[in-house]
């Protein structure tokens, strides 16, 4: 029996917030009802999806650094890091795994600092402003892909 793909979704600064902060802009859900509805996504395709969120630049470099030798993909919502880091995108660019980032609102409607997104000049595709689908939809994306690469 193959082992599952194994899909590391990153989120980062206040996405612990969820369903507390700015719910008219991100929603009411929480980051653990979220994290619930991608592994239960995940099992229905046959991935097993790690989920972990930190406040911490250092910390998500890390764990993008460990998935390089573990995952077979990563989604990442970076939250405020999309904008402002370069490491993020250096480890990203490092990883060498398929990559895509989730953004719950549509960062290209708010306030014009949040337009640039390092990590998209890396990611192999960006879903902003569908809130928690955009996680359901990069699971499909990566799950497609990955079948496509086993089947070549």
């Amino acid at each position: 029996m193959a082992k599952a793909p194994k899909i590391l979704i990153l989120n980062g600064p206040n996405l612990n917030m969820l369903g507390k902060r700015q719910p008219d802009v991100y929603g009411r859900e929480t980051l653990s009802d979220v994290e619930q509805s991608c592994r239960s996504r995940g099992q229905s395709m046959g991935l097993d999806v790690d989920c972990r969120q930190s406040n911490s630049e250092g910390q998500l470099i890390d764990w993008i650094h460990e998935a390089r030798d573990s995952h077979d993909g990563i989604i990442i919502n970076p939250g405020a890091y999309t904008h402002t880091s370069i490491a993020i995108m250096d480890a990203l660019l490092a990883a060498e795994l398929p990559l895509i980032e989730v953004h719950l609102s549509n960062i290209h409607r708010r306030e014009t600092f949040r337009h640039q997104s390092y990590v998209a000049k890396v990611a192999d595709a960006v879903l902003a402003g569908l809130g928690s689908q955009g996680y359901l939809f990069a699971l499909d994306a990566l799950a497609r892909r990955l079948n496509a690469q086993q089947e070549t």
